[in-house]
């Protein structure tokens, strides 16, 4: 519709100028008339004939489908649709590098990979809590290293990777705030967010994750699944009127507003590379099986947006992971930086489509 519109008043504009600028050329008034009166019944022919010549018609429901909310919806479904490729370093070493598939209807959502003064714009005023597991810790550690400097960096690793610790940094020059919080139970995420309900405090952006030391501390996939239900239930108490929260909001960045569902992910759990994995407890409680299991639960709990509807958009660590190999990761578990790095512009790229943002 928006195409059809910009078209339209394109035509209006070239009937209207192109004659008044001829008639500046001095031309005859009986010529301008004739070619004024052909110019337009040419041009409303063209717009008539538009809808029944295909590549235009295409052209036009293009332009106009980007803008739409369900072009929206759509190119959220795309955004891990990641594809790798492998480099040789060396006669012994490869490494791999990663891009969003080239396909059609991906390519068309215009994918990008942000850098750091445009990520720090993104990301500008907000306050960014992320809560989980290794995999958390890793995923903040790439957000870090994409915002910050190389100077300030220093010694950021060395806090972030405290054991079972939480972490927390203001960065003043973009006055972003981040969290970092050790949750490695679903209980813990529960807890969490009773507590942002508590002190009426939410973040802009919120990123969990977990599974893993449930799977190798319980053990038991239908005890997860119950305790995701419950941190959809919690979740849920944080917008009691979730209707009202419009996909089409901006990214405000105020600390002091309700997170939309658009800004709150899930975290996926890695693939699991049993024969690497790094002692016999884990070899026999994470086996294929049972990590089948455990994704079948989050699929059934209708936590996430892609999987049945719910509030939290997965940025799916177990494809990126599992697309990047098995060389990717030493002890079958922990991967490679890109996986992580992957996973940070999935996230960026998914804020600037609900914030209708280009960068």
């Amino acid at each position: 519709m928006v195409g059809a519109v910009q078209f339209g008043i394109l035509v209006a504009c070239v009937v209207l100028f192109v004659p008044m600028g001829m008639a500046g050329w001095h031309l005859s008034r009986n010529k301008m008339l004739f070619f004024s009166g052909a110019l337009f019944i040419t041009l409303a022919v063209g717009v008539h004939l538009t809808p029944y010549i295909p590549s235009v018609s295409v052209f036009l429901s293009s332009i106009s489908s980007l803008s739409s909310p369900d072009s929206q919806e759509s190119c959220l479904s795309f955004l891990n649709d990641i594809v790798w490729e492998e480099h040789e370093r060396g006669p012994n070493s490869s490494r791999r590098s990663w891009n969003w598939d080239r396909s059609s209807p991906v390519a068309a959502c215009g994918f990008q990979r942000l850098g750091r003064a445009d990520a720090c714009d993104l990301l500008n005023g907000s306050w960014i809590v992320v809560a989980g597991d290794s995999q958390a810790r890793l995923f903040v550690l790439s957000l870090l290293k994409l915002v910050l400097d190389s100077a300030e960096m220093e010694g950021v690793q060395r806090d972030l990777f405290k054991r079972h610790s939480d972490y927390r940094m203001v960065d003043e020059e973009h006055g972003m705030k981040l969290d970092f919080i050790w949750a490695p139970y679903e209980s813990n995420l529960t807890d969490l967010l009773l507590g942002f309900r508590a002190a009426r405090r939410y973040p802009d952006v919120l990123v969990m994750g977990t599974g893993m030391w449930h799977m190798l501390h319980v053990n038991n996939a239908s005890d997860y699944g119950r305790l995701l239900r419950t941190v959809k239930t919690s979740l849920l108490s944080l917008l009691p009127n979730m209707a009202e929260f419009s996909s089409d909001w901006p990214f405000a960045g105020s600390v002091s507003s309700l997170p939309q569902p658009s800004h709150m992910f899930w975290l996926g759990m890695p693939t699991l590379v049993n024969s690497k994995l790094n002692t016999e407890e884990k070899r026999e409680k994470m086996s294929q099986s049972m990590c089948e299991a455990y994704l079948r639960e989050l699929d059934e709990s209708q936590l996430l947006r892609q999987r049945g509807g719910g509030p939290l958009l997965l940025l799916d660590i177990g494809s990126l992971s599992s697309n990047c190999g098995e060389q990717c990761t030493e002890d079958g578990m922990h991967y490679d930086e890109a996986v992580y790095e992957a996973g940070i512009h999935i996230m960026l790229n998914a804020l600037l489509i609900v914030s209708h943002q280009h960068v």
